[in-house]
Protein backbone atom coordinates (compact mmCIF):
# COMPACT_ATOMS: atom_id res chain seq x y z
CA UNK A 1 0.00 0.00 0.00
CA UNK A 2 0.97 3.65 -0.36
CA UNK A 3 1.14 5.10 3.14
CA UNK A 4 0.54 8.76 3.84
CA UNK A 5 0.37 10.63 7.15
CA UNK A 6 -3.16 10.99 8.50
CA UNK A 7 -3.61 13.46 11.31
CA UNK A 8 -6.17 13.43 14.09
CA UNK A 9 -5.51 16.41 16.33
CA UNK A 10 -1.97 16.10 17.65
CA UNK A 11 -1.63 12.44 16.70
CA UNK A 12 -0.67 10.80 13.44
CA UNK A 13 -2.77 7.65 12.97
CA UNK A 14 -0.51 6.06 10.36
CA UNK A 15 3.18 5.20 10.31
CA UNK A 16 5.63 4.26 7.57
CA UNK A 17 7.70 1.08 8.03
CA UNK A 18 10.47 2.16 5.65
CA UNK A 19 10.79 5.58 7.26
CA UNK A 20 10.86 4.08 10.75
CA UNK A 21 13.50 1.59 9.64
CA UNK A 22 15.66 4.36 8.16
CA UNK A 23 15.36 6.35 11.40
CA UNK A 24 16.65 3.34 13.33
CA UNK A 25 19.52 2.82 10.88
CA UNK A 26 20.48 6.48 11.17
CA UNK A 27 20.60 6.21 14.96
CA UNK A 28 22.68 3.04 14.79
CA UNK A 29 25.17 4.69 12.44
CA UNK A 30 25.47 7.67 14.78
CA UNK A 31 26.25 5.45 17.77
CA UNK A 32 28.79 3.44 15.81
CA UNK A 33 30.46 6.63 14.61
CA UNK A 34 31.13 7.71 18.20
CA UNK A 35 33.18 4.62 19.08
CA UNK A 36 32.87 1.79 21.56
CA UNK A 37 31.44 2.33 25.05
CA UNK A 38 32.66 0.13 27.89
CA UNK A 39 29.14 -0.30 29.19
CA UNK A 40 26.70 -2.93 30.36
CA UNK A 41 26.50 -6.20 28.44
CA UNK A 42 23.04 -7.52 29.40
CA UNK A 43 20.40 -4.83 29.25
CA UNK A 44 16.67 -4.68 29.92
CA UNK A 45 14.86 -1.67 28.44
CA UNK A 46 11.33 -1.11 29.74
CA UNK A 47 9.67 1.15 27.20
CA UNK A 48 12.05 0.25 24.38
CA UNK A 49 10.25 1.15 21.16
CA UNK A 50 10.36 4.94 20.79
CA UNK A 51 12.18 8.04 21.99
CA UNK A 52 14.72 7.76 24.78
CA UNK A 53 13.95 4.08 25.37
CA UNK A 54 14.66 3.15 21.75
CA UNK A 55 17.81 5.29 21.82
CA UNK A 56 18.90 3.46 24.98
CA UNK A 57 18.43 0.06 23.35
CA UNK A 58 20.33 1.15 20.25
CA UNK A 59 23.17 2.66 22.29
CA UNK A 60 23.43 -0.44 24.48
CA UNK A 61 23.54 -2.78 21.50
CA UNK A 62 25.64 -0.86 19.00
CA UNK A 63 27.76 1.11 21.47
CA UNK A 64 28.52 -1.68 23.95
CA UNK A 65 27.67 -4.85 21.97
CA UNK A 66 25.09 -5.62 24.64
CA UNK A 67 22.40 -8.28 24.59
CA UNK A 68 19.07 -6.51 24.95
CA UNK A 69 15.54 -7.39 25.95
CA UNK A 70 12.97 -4.74 25.09
CA UNK A 71 9.52 -4.41 26.66
CA UNK A 72 6.91 -2.26 24.93
CA UNK A 73 3.19 -2.03 24.18
CA UNK A 74 2.69 -1.47 20.47
CA UNK A 75 -0.03 -2.15 17.90
CA UNK A 76 0.92 -4.70 15.21
CA UNK A 77 -0.17 -4.16 11.61
CA UNK A 78 -3.19 -5.70 9.93
CA UNK A 79 -4.03 -5.89 6.24
CA UNK A 80 -4.49 -2.34 5.02
CA UNK A 81 -3.69 -0.79 8.42
CA UNK A 82 -0.27 0.24 9.60
CA UNK A 83 1.29 -0.70 12.91
CA UNK A 84 2.17 1.91 15.50
CA UNK A 85 5.60 3.44 14.83
CA UNK A 86 7.16 1.70 17.83
CA UNK A 87 6.32 -1.65 16.25
CA UNK A 88 8.18 -0.77 13.07
CA UNK A 89 11.06 0.72 15.07
CA UNK A 90 11.42 -2.51 17.03
CA UNK A 91 11.24 -4.66 13.91
CA UNK A 92 14.03 -2.61 12.33
CA UNK A 93 16.14 -2.68 15.48
CA UNK A 94 15.91 -6.45 15.82
CA UNK A 95 16.75 -6.97 12.15
CA UNK A 96 19.87 -4.81 12.45
CA UNK A 97 20.87 -6.36 15.80
CA UNK A 98 20.54 -9.92 14.53
CA UNK A 99 22.49 -9.13 11.37
CA UNK A 100 25.25 -7.76 13.64
CA UNK A 101 25.26 -11.01 15.64
CA UNK A 102 23.65 -9.43 18.72
CA UNK A 103 21.09 -11.03 21.00
CA UNK A 104 17.79 -9.13 20.90
CA UNK A 105 14.34 -10.30 21.96
CA UNK A 106 11.18 -8.36 22.73
CA UNK A 107 7.99 -8.62 24.76
CA UNK A 108 4.89 -6.75 23.60
CA UNK A 109 2.42 -6.09 26.42
CA UNK A 110 1.48 -3.93 29.38
CA UNK A 111 4.68 -3.37 31.34
CA UNK A 112 2.62 -2.33 34.38
CA UNK A 113 1.10 -5.81 34.62
CA UNK A 114 2.34 -8.71 36.73
CA UNK A 115 2.00 -11.00 33.71
CA UNK A 116 4.47 -9.05 31.56
CA UNK A 117 6.87 -8.73 34.47
CA UNK A 118 6.81 -12.51 34.97
CA UNK A 119 7.24 -13.14 31.25
CA UNK A 120 10.25 -10.83 31.20
CA UNK A 121 11.83 -12.39 34.28
CA UNK A 122 11.39 -15.87 32.80
CA UNK A 123 13.11 -14.74 29.58
CA UNK A 124 16.04 -13.26 31.49
CA UNK A 125 16.41 -16.49 33.50
CA UNK A 126 16.42 -18.69 30.42
CA UNK A 127 18.54 -16.55 28.10
CA UNK A 128 20.72 -14.07 30.01
CA UNK A 129 20.90 -15.28 33.59
CA UNK A 130 21.17 -11.75 34.97
CA UNK A 131 21.06 -8.16 33.71
CA UNK A 132 23.49 -5.38 34.61
CA UNK A 133 21.55 -2.37 33.29
CA UNK A 134 17.81 -1.67 33.49
CA UNK A 135 16.46 1.35 31.64
CA UNK A 136 13.00 2.50 32.71
CA UNK A 137 11.45 4.67 29.99
CA UNK A 138 7.70 4.15 30.09
CA UNK A 139 5.52 6.95 28.74
CA UNK A 140 1.92 5.87 29.16
CA UNK A 141 -1.03 8.10 30.07
CA UNK A 142 -2.83 5.29 31.91
CA UNK A 143 -1.90 2.50 34.31
CA UNK A 144 -3.95 -0.42 35.53
CA UNK A 145 -2.58 -1.03 39.02
CA UNK A 146 -1.54 -4.69 39.21
CA UNK A 147 -2.52 -5.05 42.87
CA UNK A 148 -5.64 -2.93 43.31
CA UNK A 149 -7.06 -3.24 39.79
CA UNK A 150 -7.70 0.50 39.73
CA UNK A 151 -7.24 2.25 36.37
CA UNK A 152 -5.30 5.48 36.92
CA UNK A 153 -5.19 8.28 34.32
CA UNK A 154 -2.55 10.98 34.41
CA UNK A 155 -3.42 14.61 33.73
CA UNK A 156 -1.41 17.67 32.84
CA UNK A 157 -2.72 20.43 35.08
CA UNK A 158 -1.34 23.21 37.23
CA UNK A 159 -1.65 23.07 41.01
CA UNK A 160 -3.33 25.85 42.95
CA UNK A 161 -4.45 28.17 40.17
CA UNK A 162 -5.33 28.64 36.51
CA UNK A 163 -2.32 28.60 34.15
CA UNK A 164 -2.48 31.02 31.20
CA UNK A 165 0.25 31.43 28.60
CA UNK A 166 1.12 31.24 24.92
CA UNK A 167 0.95 28.08 22.85
CA UNK A 168 1.22 27.22 19.17
CA UNK A 169 -0.63 24.91 16.81
CA UNK A 170 2.50 23.48 15.19
CA UNK A 171 0.56 22.44 12.07
CA UNK A 172 -0.72 25.93 11.26
CA UNK A 173 1.86 28.03 13.11
CA UNK A 174 -0.88 29.99 14.87
CA UNK A 175 0.19 31.42 18.25
CA UNK A 176 -2.64 31.80 20.75
CA UNK A 177 -3.29 32.05 24.45
CA UNK A 178 -4.43 29.03 26.42
CA UNK A 179 -5.72 28.61 29.96
CA UNK A 180 -5.61 25.34 31.90
CA UNK A 181 -7.76 24.83 34.95
CA UNK A 182 -6.07 23.64 38.16
CA UNK A 183 -6.14 20.06 39.36
CA UNK A 184 -7.72 18.49 42.41
CA UNK A 185 -6.07 16.09 44.86
CA UNK A 186 -7.33 13.05 42.97
CA UNK A 187 -5.65 14.31 39.77
CA UNK A 188 -2.32 14.47 41.60
CA UNK A 189 -2.73 10.99 43.07
CA UNK A 190 -3.62 9.48 39.70
CA UNK A 191 -0.76 11.19 37.89
CA UNK A 192 1.76 10.03 40.51
CA UNK A 193 0.34 6.50 40.26
CA UNK A 194 0.94 6.46 36.49
CA UNK A 195 4.15 8.47 36.11
CA UNK A 196 5.81 8.21 39.50
CA UNK A 197 8.31 5.63 40.66
CA UNK A 198 6.11 2.84 42.03
CA UNK A 199 6.20 0.66 38.93
CA UNK A 200 9.95 1.21 38.47
CA UNK A 201 10.45 0.03 42.03
CA UNK A 202 8.20 -3.00 41.43
CA UNK A 203 10.34 -4.03 38.46
CA UNK A 204 13.57 -3.79 40.43
CA UNK A 205 12.09 -5.63 43.43
CA UNK A 206 10.92 -8.46 41.17
CA UNK A 207 14.29 -8.74 39.44
CA UNK A 208 16.16 -8.73 42.73
CA UNK A 209 13.86 -11.29 44.33
CA UNK A 210 14.64 -13.74 41.52
CA UNK A 211 18.40 -13.02 41.68
CA UNK A 212 18.36 -11.54 38.19
CA UNK A 213 20.44 -8.45 38.98
CA UNK A 214 24.17 -8.76 38.40
CA UNK A 215 26.56 -7.43 41.05
CA UNK A 216 26.89 -3.68 40.60
CA UNK A 217 23.75 -3.48 38.44
CA UNK A 218 22.60 0.01 37.48
CA UNK A 219 19.08 1.20 36.75
CA UNK A 220 18.17 4.53 35.16
CA UNK A 221 14.80 6.27 34.76
CA UNK A 222 14.25 9.37 32.66
CA UNK A 223 12.81 12.70 33.79
CA UNK A 224 12.49 16.32 32.75
CA UNK A 225 12.63 19.63 34.57
CA UNK A 226 12.48 22.40 31.99
CA UNK A 227 12.58 26.20 32.28
CA UNK A 228 10.63 28.68 34.38
CA UNK A 229 8.47 29.34 31.30
CA UNK A 230 6.80 25.93 31.59
CA UNK A 231 7.17 25.12 35.28
CA UNK A 232 3.65 26.13 36.37
CA UNK A 233 2.07 23.56 34.06
CA UNK A 234 4.91 21.04 34.10
CA UNK A 235 7.43 20.83 36.92
CA UNK A 236 5.20 22.56 39.48
CA UNK A 237 2.06 20.86 38.18
CA UNK A 238 0.70 17.33 38.41
CA UNK A 239 3.45 15.84 36.24
CA UNK A 240 6.06 17.55 38.41
CA UNK A 241 4.66 15.79 41.46
CA UNK A 242 5.02 12.48 39.61
CA UNK A 243 8.60 13.34 38.63
CA UNK A 244 9.37 14.26 42.26
CA UNK A 245 8.14 10.81 43.27
CA UNK A 246 10.19 9.15 40.52
CA UNK A 247 13.32 10.96 41.65
CA UNK A 248 12.76 10.08 45.31
CA UNK A 249 12.31 6.46 44.27
CA UNK A 250 15.87 6.38 42.92
CA UNK A 251 17.19 6.77 46.46
CA UNK A 252 14.99 4.00 47.88
CA UNK A 253 16.00 1.66 45.06
CA UNK A 254 19.68 2.42 45.65
CA UNK A 255 19.20 1.59 49.34
CA UNK A 256 17.56 -1.71 48.40
CA UNK A 257 20.49 -2.62 46.12
CA UNK A 258 23.22 -1.91 48.68
CA UNK A 259 23.97 -5.62 49.15
CA UNK A 260 24.86 -6.03 45.45
CA UNK A 261 26.49 -2.60 45.20
CA UNK A 262 23.79 -1.50 42.78
CA UNK A 263 22.72 2.04 41.96
CA UNK A 264 19.59 3.79 40.71
CA UNK A 265 19.73 7.12 38.91
CA UNK A 266 17.31 9.54 37.36
CA UNK A 267 18.63 11.20 34.23
CA UNK A 268 17.10 14.60 33.50
CA UNK A 269 16.98 14.85 29.72
CA UNK A 270 16.39 17.78 27.36
CA UNK A 271 13.11 18.82 25.77
CA UNK A 272 12.48 16.94 22.54
CA UNK A 273 9.59 16.32 20.17
CA UNK A 274 7.62 13.26 21.26
CA UNK A 275 4.03 12.14 20.79
CA UNK A 276 3.38 13.13 24.40
CA UNK A 277 5.07 16.55 24.31
CA UNK A 278 3.22 17.52 21.13
CA UNK A 279 -0.07 17.38 23.01
CA UNK A 280 1.14 19.48 25.96
CA UNK A 281 0.14 23.16 25.67
CA UNK A 282 3.07 25.60 25.72
CA UNK A 283 5.71 22.88 25.11
CA UNK A 284 5.67 22.94 21.25
CA UNK A 285 6.25 26.70 21.25
CA UNK A 286 9.05 26.39 23.79
CA UNK A 287 10.73 23.56 21.87
CA UNK A 288 10.52 25.37 18.53
CA UNK A 289 12.26 28.40 20.07
CA UNK A 290 14.77 26.22 21.91
CA UNK A 291 15.66 24.35 18.70
CA UNK A 292 16.36 27.65 16.95
CA UNK A 293 18.82 28.74 19.63
CA UNK A 294 20.53 25.39 20.18
CA UNK A 295 20.99 24.80 16.46
CA UNK A 296 22.50 28.25 16.04
CA UNK A 297 24.86 27.51 18.95
CA UNK A 298 25.77 24.09 17.48
CA UNK A 299 24.63 22.25 20.61
CA UNK A 300 21.32 20.74 19.49
CA UNK A 301 20.79 17.06 20.32
CA UNK A 302 18.08 14.54 19.52
CA UNK A 303 17.27 11.41 21.51
CA UNK A 304 20.18 9.37 20.21
CA UNK A 305 22.76 12.13 20.79
CA UNK A 306 21.45 12.62 24.33
CA UNK A 307 21.58 8.96 25.27
CA UNK A 308 24.93 8.27 23.61
CA UNK A 309 26.38 11.15 25.62
CA UNK A 310 24.68 9.92 28.78
CA UNK A 311 26.30 6.50 28.34
CA UNK A 312 29.74 7.62 27.21
CA UNK A 313 30.27 10.70 29.35
CA UNK A 314 28.30 9.87 32.50
CA UNK A 315 27.24 6.28 33.16
CA UNK A 316 30.25 4.49 31.67
CA UNK A 317 33.01 7.09 31.57
CA UNK A 318 35.12 5.23 34.14
CA UNK A 319 34.75 8.07 36.63
CA UNK A 320 32.22 8.51 39.41
CA UNK A 321 28.83 9.42 37.95
CA UNK A 322 28.34 13.19 38.29
CA UNK A 323 25.00 14.27 39.75
CA UNK A 324 23.39 17.50 40.93
CA UNK A 325 22.50 18.38 44.52
CA UNK A 326 19.41 16.15 44.31
CA UNK A 327 21.32 13.15 43.00
CA UNK A 328 20.16 13.52 39.40
CA UNK A 329 22.24 13.15 36.25
CA UNK A 330 21.81 16.37 34.28
CA UNK A 331 22.06 15.57 30.61
CA UNK A 332 19.84 18.63 30.03
CA UNK A 333 22.88 20.77 30.82
CA UNK A 334 23.10 22.30 27.35
CA UNK A 335 19.40 23.19 27.21
CA UNK A 336 19.54 24.80 30.64
CA UNK A 337 22.64 26.91 30.00
CA UNK A 338 21.79 30.44 31.23
CA UNK A 339 22.66 32.03 27.89
CA UNK A 340 20.39 29.61 26.03
CA UNK A 341 17.48 30.18 28.41
CA UNK A 342 17.90 33.96 28.28
CA UNK A 343 17.66 33.90 24.49
CA UNK A 344 14.62 31.60 24.54
CA UNK A 345 12.86 33.84 27.08
CA UNK A 346 13.48 36.89 24.87
CA UNK A 347 12.06 35.13 21.81
CA UNK A 348 9.10 33.89 23.86
CA UNK A 349 8.09 37.47 24.65
CA UNK A 350 8.34 38.40 20.97
CA UNK A 351 6.56 35.34 19.55
CA UNK A 352 3.38 35.97 17.58
CA UNK A 353 1.86 34.17 14.61
CA UNK A 354 3.25 36.70 12.16
CA UNK A 355 6.93 36.32 13.12
CA UNK A 356 7.10 32.74 14.37
CA UNK A 357 8.50 31.29 11.16
CA UNK A 358 11.41 33.73 11.40
CA UNK A 359 12.29 33.56 15.10
CA UNK A 360 11.66 29.85 15.73
CA UNK A 361 12.50 26.49 14.22
CA UNK A 362 8.89 25.45 13.74
CA UNK A 363 9.85 23.63 10.54
CA UNK A 364 12.38 21.59 12.51
CA UNK A 365 9.69 20.81 15.06
CA UNK A 366 7.29 19.64 12.36
CA UNK A 367 9.96 17.52 10.70
CA UNK A 368 10.83 15.83 14.00
CA UNK A 369 7.14 15.21 14.64
CA UNK A 370 6.61 13.52 11.27
CA UNK A 371 9.87 11.60 11.70
CA UNK A 372 8.37 10.00 14.82
CA UNK A 373 5.94 8.20 12.53
CA UNK A 374 8.43 7.44 9.77
CA UNK A 375 7.45 10.33 7.49
CA UNK A 376 9.58 13.10 5.98
CA UNK A 377 12.69 10.92 6.33
CA UNK A 378 15.42 11.53 3.77
CA UNK A 379 15.97 8.73 1.27
CA UNK A 380 12.44 7.29 1.41
CA UNK A 381 10.16 7.26 -1.66
CA UNK A 382 6.75 7.94 -0.16
CA UNK A 383 5.01 7.56 -3.52
CA UNK A 384 6.10 3.92 -3.76
CA UNK A 385 4.13 0.92 -2.56
CA UNK A 386 5.37 -0.57 0.72
CA UNK A 387 4.42 -3.63 2.75
CA UNK A 388 2.69 -2.66 5.98
CA UNK A 389 2.78 -6.27 7.25
CA UNK A 390 6.15 -6.17 9.02
CA UNK A 391 6.90 -8.63 11.83
CA UNK A 392 9.02 -8.16 14.92
CA UNK A 393 11.06 -11.31 14.55
CA UNK A 394 11.82 -12.16 18.16
CA UNK A 395 8.70 -11.24 20.11
CA UNK A 396 8.43 -13.84 22.83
Amino acid sequence: MIIEPRMRGFICTTSHPDGCAQNVKNQIEYVKSKGAIEGAKKVLVIGASTGFGLASRITSAFGSNASTIGVFFEKPPSEGKTASPGWYNSAAFEKEAHEAGLYAKSINGDAFSNEVKKQTLDLIKSDLGQVDLIIYSLASPVRMHPTTGVLHRSVLKPIGGVFTNKTVDFHSGKVSEISIQPCNDEDIENTVAVMGGEDWSMWIEALKADNLLAPGATTVAYSYIGPSLTEAVYRKGTIGRAKDHLEATAFSITDSLADINGKAYVSVNKALVTQASSAIPVIPLYISLLYKIMKEEGIHEGCIEQIQRLYQDRLFSGAEVATDEKGRIRIDDLEMRPDVQEKVAKLWNEAVTENLSEISDLEGYRKDFYNLFGFDVEGIDYKAETDEMVNVSSIV
